[in-house]
């Protein structure tokens, strides 16, 4: 919580909430879901954002445990979920992920749950199985997949978007919305602060900008006041 509060008095909108101390992670999917412990530590963290410090959050259990982060969403009554790998097959550190997008948005329903879901494109730490046109695959999660939004993020943990690729997948999805995953901070966010609906923001928010450094409540009015600068 102490990092939850730091967030919070730098102004953030919500905090999502992850498993990212589980490493090596599973992979998430039917054949090898996160242990029953993670969606509950999940849900009891969001809970306790929720009522104490009056954050909306959201949840994403790694590695791409779908159905794991909607049960933790319906307990907790976060506002959406991030799932890696929601369409498409993907090879990564854990081995080859397939999106099974049918099955956990049959799983929201089973739970009267209304969390959104915001599928990553081309998700950082992996590869798909073929080759994807990204423009061809936008459309596809915006128009088939039954997601609520796109993350568009950079190669790894902290990495920034390419402004380029940004600009084809917001180009060729519209209105629908498209949020950052990876990278923004005050040096990178002129070229893409204008072209996205939004951003989730971890690394450069922590101090010195080190991944597993607390959260510098400083650094987030910094990256704050540069987005509202720039908007």
């Amino acid at each position: 919580m102490v990092d939850a509060r730091a967030l919070r008095d730098g102004g953030v909108d919500g905090i999502v909430v992850e498993n990212f101390g589980d490493v090596p992670f599973r992979k998430g999917d039917a054949s090898d879901p996160v242990t029953p412990d993670v969606p509950a530590a999940l849900a009891l963290v969001g809970w306790r954002i929720r009522t104490e410090l009056g954050l909306p959050v959201a949840m994403n259990c790694l590695r791409n445990d779908a159905r794991a982060a909607l049960g933790a969403a319906a307990v907790c009554g976060a506002s959406w979920v991030r799932v890696n790998v929601w369409s498409g097959a993907y090879c990564t550190d854990q081995g080859v992920i397939e999106g099974e997008a049918a099955a956990a948005l049959a799983f929201r329903k089973q739970l009267g749950c209304t969390a959104r879901v915001w599928a990553d494109l081309l998700v950082k730490h992996a590869k798909p199985l073929v080759e994807l046109d990204p423009a061809e695959a936008a459309l596809d999660l915006a128009e088939r997949s039954g997601a609520d939004g796109i993350v568009v993020t950079g190669t790894r943990t902290g990495a920034p978007v390419d402004a380029a690729l940004l600009a084809t997948v917001k180009d060729a999805v519209g209105t629908f919305p498209v949020v950052l995953g990876s990278g923004l901070n005050p040096a990178t966010a002129p070229a893409l602060w204008p072209r996205c609906d939004g951003a989730i923001v971890g690394t450069w928010l922590k101090r010195d900008g080190v991944l597993h450094h607390p959260v510098d409540a400083d650094r987030v009015r910094q990256l704050r006041k540069e987005l509202e600068r720039l908007r």
